[in-house]
């Protein structure tokens, strides 16, 4: 009688542990690291992940869209272009020049005897027999008349809010933002500029929100000039560059919808702020404030805009309205229940229901309308 031997699992080894999840893909995983007391939970650090396409899907890795937009950097300027005070001398000065020129005119055509008699009555001065135009003439006249033009040719009234970017040969002098009467050299061109505090609103601007839907916004900017030498030498037209920055703003910035709350225009604004004041820095433009006064869908989209927008407002009225119903009929089975009023079995309670939902959805209806 031949004896068989039974192979038992001590027979071949120790044990191998349970597997809870076993396939081609994965790992073996012990059962007693499932159930292990750790006396304080480690935090580990996570890093930022990056979906990428599913291999065979098609679908394509999601961007999200950052919420703060970073100024790009800011060109190069001039550091020798920068506003400073010119030199001027008060309006007496000039007038006292141009007179002395118009006096000295007066002499010479006195000691030439070219003076008419009326003059020499009014001037209460002795008539002479003159030399006649000479050269020394010639030359006094001269004199005078380019130290009276150069006095009275220089004069200059300077106004509050007002500022003169002086120039000569294309080479920065210097600004003048002093009030009042003044002589200012006549051969340096000036160029007035306005450094009040200024405020210009845009026309309709293309814009898009967060989704891409474009729009139309109509922004507020209030700024002022605060480097006049900048605003004038260091760009064409500060007024121009201002309105285009403004408008490349918007083509980054995401502005909401019509219709969105307070808060987000307001973020939007911030932002459009910050971006605009980075960019116009450089000119010497100070701007304090870009706010969206109107937003708008464009002309192509509003059409479709507008009836998403009542059919969005359509559901949540009509949501709200169901919502209301179901509460009220709730609350009416359940007091006709609870005080004892009527006895209703399964089939009764869901014709009652049936009732009030439609009585209380055409009362609803009838008030709306």
């Amino acid at each position: 009688m031949s004896t068989t031997t039974s192979h038992t699992p001590e027979s071949e080894g120790p044990a191998r542990p349970a597997r809870l999840i076993q396939n081609e893909a994965t790992t073996e995983i012990p059962v007693h690291l499932l159930f292990r007391d750790d006396p304080d939970p480690v935090s580990v650090p996570l890093r930022p992940a990056v979906v990428a396409r599913r291999q065979g899907t098609g679908e394509q890795p999601r961007l999200r869209r950052t919420g703060q937009v970073t100024p790009r950097p800011a060109p190069d300027v001039d550091p020798e272009l920068a506003e400073r005070p010119a030199r001027v001398l008060p309006g007496s000065a000039g007038v006292l020049a141009g007179a002395c020129g118009l006096a000295g005119c007066a002499v010479t055509s006195w000691w030439a005897g070219v003076l008419p008699p009326l003059a020499l009555k009014a001037l209460r001065v002795p008539e002479f027999a003159g030399a006649g135009l000479g050269p020394a003439q010639w030359a006094a006249y001269a004199g005078a008349g380019a130290l009276g033009l150069f006095g009275f040719g220089g004069l200059a009234r300077g106004r509050t809010g007002r500022a003169w970017v002086l120039g000569l040969f294309g080479r920065y002098r210097g600004t003048v933002r002093r009030t009042g009467l003044m002589w200012v050299n006549p051969l340096l061109l000036r160029r007035r500029v306005d450094v009040r505090l200024r405020h210009w609103r845009g026309e309709p601007m293309p814009a898009a929100d967060a989704s891409g839907v474009a729009l139309r916004v109509v922004v507020l900017v209030v700024w002022r000039v605060r480097d006049t030498a900048r605003a004038t030498l260091g760009v064409d037209d500060h007024e121009t560059f201002l309105r285009e920055c403004v408008e490349a703003a918007l083509a980054r910035v995401p502005v909401e919808a019509p219709g969105s709350g307070r808060g987000s225009v307001d973020a939007a604004g911030e932002a459009l702020t910050r971006l605009v004041a980075a960019e116009t820095v450089p000119v010497g433009v100070e701007v304090f404030s870009v706010q969206p006064l109107r937003v708008e869908y464009a002309p192509e989209v509003a059409a479709a805009m507008h009836r998403r927008r009542i059919a969005a407002l359509d559901a949540q009225h009509r949501a709200t309205m169901l919502t209301s119903v179901v509460d009220s009929v709730e609350d009416t089975v359940t007091r006709l229940t609870m005080r004892g009023l009527v006895e209703l079995d399964d089939y009764e309670r869901k014709a009652l229901v049936k009732d009030l939902t439609v009585a209380f959805c055409a009362g609803r209806a009838e008030q709306g309308g």
